[in-house]
């Protein structure tokens, strides 16, 4: 049971951490590649489904990343659209 639970957290972890390097990596390039909105949509629609998933199943460990994964691409999201309304309105 205790392995179950550390191998799970860890899963979250090293997911998590990757999703900060994404955005790390979409902030220091000012990104608004529409490949990158498509990306962060498409993982907010399965981390919903996650969460879904960890309430149906009463699996916190799930539920955490399901929860952390939804905030952290709706906050690339909306940086992009930003991004991209700012280039868009920058005259030429």
């Amino acid at each position: 049971m205790i392995y179950e639970l550390v191998i799970a957290y860890f899963a979250i972890s090293i997911s998590i951490f990757g999703r900060f390097i994404f955005m790390y990596l979409l902030y220091t390039n000012k990104s608004s590649n529409p490949y990158s909105l498509v990306f962060s949509i498409i993982n907010m629609v399965s981390s919903s489904l996650w969460i879904v998933y960890s309430q149906m199943k009463t699996d916190l460990p799930l539920l955490v990343r399901g929860s952390t994964d939804f905030i952290l691409f709706s906050i690339s999201a909306i940086y992009i659209i930003s991004n991209r309304l700012k280039i868009q309105q920058e005259p030429v």
